[in-house]
């Protein structure tokens, strides 16, 4: 087990910064999410720390240790792909094994090792399998198994589950969950679902085109983003912004007018947010949404449409199916003060 410290790390592929100075410590035995949007520079970050990735600027600490100029396998890591990349030849114990027997481990340990794994990952009874006998899943376990027979100071999750289906997607988080913590070991985690991030993570890493947005633990992020991007990327359905003028504690919409109370101790210029779930239904509410369609999931009813003189489209997530209105119906909602969030219209940043 091992602490990973990041300073001021940057890459560039030729002139071109891609990777913009990102610093953060990861404790012994956290995990970490790694989460944004497809080319944001997630699995970069993570193919530095695993020494798959030069490290342009900046420094990168393994258990104390500079890094930068050793090769993956002084690390002291292990890492797990979205492809799972097994052997095709070898059976699931030759799989596992492999790594082992490639360092001149000796067989009693091997065995003793590989045999610990199946039993974690309950693939006792396919290890005489070849990859191709199993399912996706067991293919991801042991993947899993062959990084933990190494035994290594940190775990590296390169979008993992991506290619399973939704179903084994919940379960295999699960699984990955309470392995590391029943392990103890360091994890860093790479992945673009949100849903993953929120569920999986001691605390989580927002990027978005090569910077850090955000750093925090689930429910910090959701309920405190500092940034417009992080609000609206955590969180389903994604957070409503609106340009409004602050004035005596309220928040005035563009357009329309509307006024909503806010806790902000600032005025001019903002940009407010508010999530789905925070919209109240209110007869007397001071914003009015013309419903362009709505979508009954169950336990709640998406709304969505329009505010009135508000060109951005608008989502409203209330609870029941008793709730779906039709086409071109008008709804009006209220917000309290404390779920509003408002933000600097030209830094994006919280105020």
């Amino acid at each position: 087990m091992a602490t990973v410290e990041l300073e001021d790390v940057k890459k560039r592929f030729g002139m071109t910064e891609v990777i913009h100075g990102v610093s953060t410590e990861i404790a012994d035995g956290e995990f970490i999410v790694i989460v944004g949007p497809s080319g944001c520079g997630k699995s970069t970050l993570l193919r530095m720390v695993a020494g798959l990735e030069s490290v342009s600027d900046g420094e990168v600490r393994i258990g104390g240790a500079r890094v930068n100029e050793m090769e993956p396998m002084e690390r002291d890591i292990a890492m797990v792909f979205q492809n799972y990349a097994l052997y095709p030849h070898m059976s699931v114990r030759q799989n596992m094994a492999y790594g082992l027997k490639i360092a001149k481990m000796a067989a009693p340990e091997i065995e003793s090792r590989v045999a610990e794994a199946a039993r974690l990952l309950q693939l006792e009874e396919y290890l005489d399998r070849k990859p191709k006998d199993l399912s996706g899943g067991q293919r991801q376990r042991v993947a899993m198994g062959r990084a933990i027979v190494r035994e290594p100071a940190v775990f590296l999750f390169d979008e993992p589950l991506s290619n399973l289906d939704a179903k084994l997607r919940v379960q295999m988080r699960l699984e990955i969950k309470e392995l590391q913590s029943k392990l103890g070991i360091t994890a860093l985690y790479v992945t673009h679902d949100q849903v993953e991030a929120m569920t999986m993570a001691d605390r989580m890493i927002v990027m978005n085109a090569g910077i850090v947005e955000q750093i925090g633990t689930p429910l910090d992020v959701y309920e405190r983003p500092e940034t417009i991007f992080a609000a609206q990327f955590i969180g389903s359905p994604s957070m409503n912004t609106m340009y409004a003028e602050l004035m005596d504690g309220q928040a005035i919409l563009h357009g329309g007018g509307a006024r909503i109370p806010c806790e902000a101790n600032a005025d001019g210029e903002v940009v407010i947010g508010v999530r789905p779930e925070h919209l109240i239904l209110d007869e007397k509410g001071p914003l009015q949404m013309q419903v362009s369609f709505s979508e009954p999931l169950g336990a709640n009813t998406l709304l969505h449409g329009r505010l009135s003189d508000q060109s951005e489209a608008f989502t409203a997530s209330l609870p029941g199916v008793h709730l779906a209105k039709d086409r071109g119906e008008t709804v009006r909602f209220s917000v309290e003060a404390k779920n509003v969030h408002v933000f600097d219209p030209k830094s994006g940043r919280a105020v």
